[in-house]
């Protein structure tokens, strides 16, 4: 599989990089990928797809797949599976490099033991609890654990104890012994195992201790020879213990480099708040299109190229910020303007009469199914004496500048005739229009006006009744009522749901050359936005589409009305 072309611009990281390469401290770019398979990638994730991916191609090098899997209780082969099938779908590939960090749980071991004969790690039996209060403060230094002072014999036998299964869960830690007093946290003496006794998706009940991540995640990097670790700022604080990790066993030491991680305004990027999420049901699962999950924007219809663009346009800093939604969606925008075929479709259907044409005729309109790419051909629009057009496309008392359909109001119909609004019925209990009873004018059919014809300003889109395929219609607004939910932490998460963020429309039709639409499936409606049809809930029998984006975005202002 050949890998997209990322374009990477100048940034911190590829100066790093040359200079490097450069000065002959590295002959090749070695990078990795490593997710905690403990969750749906997002779009967060995507980022650090396309750097470490796109770096490792633009230096011809390669970039490893690494799963950092050494919490079982958090851990699932769905997560696996669907952490490889999001990263396929971005369009990289990583080979014959794909690792785990549980392939090197005998190696990890092995490396406690050297810090322990080393008198550079001991036993611990306070709680969890007791080495809180230990630990100190940011202000305050922490106090050494009474256990501290134990030998490297009695250490190395405690530790092959824990191995061996002979104490209980939480019972005993092993632990760096490096500096209590240290201004860094990080690095008053961090916990390197705990016991647990939880089946692993990989190693099954093998082990009854487990390496914590701290000490599993540079000692993995090490072990596959990466020569840059590109990290998130979060863990710029915890690059001092993984210098010291690789100092204290003398082994090779990666290069890391944190950059700023991705966040979007109106929604998490939490993967744990998004498994709340998930669990409490708040949405249908984590490829719900509302989600910011790669599966949910899959769904959506965002395609993997407008993913791509999209990180290569925010670029790679070293100060966090927060990206607006709308960078994204225009990206989306941009790529599916491209590709995706035309179709006609109308969302809250209208009845409407077409009075003067002649009773069970029906002819045909021809149209393109991409204005800018004749390649994609043509489609055929039926016509008939009963159309639908979309309730919003009428109003009874129209002001001025509404230049769509009202009581003795002009409109074309894309793609054919003109038609005039001659009468409204209404529902006699509720008032609500129920069809419009119009004429049209034969001489325009197909875009054409007859000589000294005045033009009208308004064309709406429609669908011939007895041709129309009726399909559910799901349109979706932000997860969130606020931007930055970072800066509401007094607030309840569940406050922050946009309650709106769901509406389902299921009484849409769209024009019968979608009759046949596959689920993936991407379309422009026309006039109305970019629609992709559901990968889940569709039916030959009931097509059911997700609206992908609008055709432009509307949405930042309604938010300031």
């Amino acid at each position: 599989m050949s890998q997209p072309a990322i374009q990477l611009g100048p940034n911190f990281i590829r100066n790093i990089v040359d200079e490097d390469l450069a000065s002959g401290k590295h002959k090749t770019v070695i990078t990795r990928f490593p997710p905690e398979p403990n969750g749906y990638l997002h779009i967060g994730h995507a980022k650090s797809i396309c750097l470490n991916f796109g770096l490792a191609s633009h230096y011809q090098g390669c970039c490893h797949l690494r799963f950092d899997d050494t919490n079982p209780v958090k851990e699932e082969q769905e997560y696996i599976d669907a952490i490889k099938t999001d990263v396929n779908w971005l369009g990289f590939d990583w080979g014959e490099h794909e690792y785990h960090a549980s392939d090197y749980f005998e190696t990890l071991y092995g490396y406690a033991e050297k810090l322990v004969k080393k008198d550079l790690a001991y036993v611990c039996d306070l709680s969890s609890e007791e080495m809180r209060e230990y630990r100190g403060t940011l202000t305050e230094p922490g106090k050494e654990s009474p256990y501290r002072s134990r030998s490297s014999e009695e250490n190395l036998d405690l530790l092959q104890r824990m191995r061996s299964g002979e104490f209980d869960n939480g019972s005993r830690v092993l632990r760096a012994r490096i500096d209590m007093a240290s201004p860094n946290l990080n690095l008053r003496d961090p916990v390197l195992y705990r016991i647990l006794r939880a089946t692993h998706p990989r190693t099954g009940d093998v082990w009854c201790i487990y390496p914590m991540y701290d000490f599993a995640h540079g000692q993995s990097d090490s072990i596959e020879k990466i020569t840059h670790s590109l990290c998130t700022l979060e863990f710029q604080d915890h690059r001092p213990l993984y210098d010291w990790f690789c100092e204290a066993l003398e082994i090779y030491h990666p290069q890391q480099i944190e950059f700023a991680r991705l966040n979007l305004t109106y929604t998490f990027m939490s993967k744990r708040r998004l498994l709340e999420l998930v669990n409490e049901k708040h949405v249908s699962g984590w490829d719900d299109p509302r989600m910011p999950t790669l599966s949910g924007m899959r769904r959506r219809g965002f395609t993997a190229a407008a993913i791509r663009t999209f990180c290569t346009r925010i670029g790679v800093g070293k100060s966090d910020s927060v990206i607006e939604m709308s960078v994204l969606e225009d990206c989306v925008r941009e790529d599916l303007d491209q590709v995706a075929p035309r179709a006609m479709g109308v969302l809250r259907p209208l009845k409407v009469t077409i009075t003067n044409y002649p009773e069970g005729q029906t002819e045909e309109f021809v149209a393109a199914r991409h204005p800018k790419n004749p390649s994609m051909g043509t489609r055929t629009i039926p016509f008939s004496r009963e159309i639908y057009v979309d309730k919003d496309d009428f109003m009874e008392d129209p002001p001025k500048k509404f230049f769509r359909l009202g009581p003795g109001r002009e409109v074309r119909l894309r793609y054919g005739y003109i038609i005039r609004c001659d009468e409204v019925i209404k529902d006699p209990v509720s008032g609500e229009v129920t069809e419009l009873r119009c004429s049209y004018d034969a001489e325009t059919g197909g875009g054409v006006l007859p000589e000294g014809r005045k033009k009208v300003k308004g064309i709406i889109h429609w669908v011939s009744a007895a041709h129309a395929v009726p399909i559910a219609v799901r349109l979706y607004d932000r997860l969130l009522i606020v931007a930055d939910p970072a800066a509401e932490k007094d607030r309840d998460y569940r406050e922050l749901l946009n309650e709106a963020s769901l509406e389902v429309l299921s009484q849409a039709f769209v024009e019968p050359s979608l009759a046949e639409a596959t689920p993936g499936a991407t379309f422009q409606f026309e006039r109305l936005g970019y629609f992709c049809v559901d990968s889940e809930d569709s039916r030959p029998e009931k097509l059911v589409f997700n609206r992908s984006v609008t055709l432009r975005d509307t949405w930042a202002k309604l938010a300031k009305t």
